[in-house]
């Protein structure tokens, strides 16, 4: 697993379907439900005529923990729900989370929810195999 200062990746020999569809199993075993899904590639194509390689934006939400960071600081929200991405590159499919501990840096008081957002979400990020 790769980590930078705002998400942790794997890389993987997964199909872009086959890589969604596991880490979409690994959110759920995490608590996590997806709230929205943009699909980047088609949205580029549709407003702009822009092509580009698939590329989709899974925005998670484990319920329990967001209600616990807008309890402790209401303007969290804007930081809410954890992203997740789904690509191809030049060497598979990469998979990728936000790093909730970013959010520490914006609001001190969410530090303990963050360390659990981030705990779950490296679990879920781990069971991809990596390539």
């Amino acid at each position: 697993m790769t980590t930078k200062h705002y998400g942790m990746s794997v890389h993987t020999s997964l199909s872009r379907d086959e890589a969604e569809a596991h880490i979409r199993a690994a959110l759920s075993d995490e608590g996590f439900g997806i709230l929205t899904e943009i699909d980047v590639a088609a949205t580029l194509q549709a407003k702009l005529g822009i092509e580009r390689k698939p590329y989709k934006i899974l925005g998670a939400c484990n319920p329990t923990l967001a209600n616990q960071a807008l309890e402790a600081d209401e303007s969290i929200g804007l930081l809410l729900p954890c992203n997740v991405i789904v690509y191809e590159d030049d060497d598979g499919t990469v998979v990728s989370a936000i790093e909730p501990l970013t959010m520490v840096e914006l609001s001190p008081g969410v530090k303990e929810i963050a360390d659990q957002a981030h705990d779950a979400l490296e679990r879920a990020i781990s069971t991809v195999p990596v390539s």
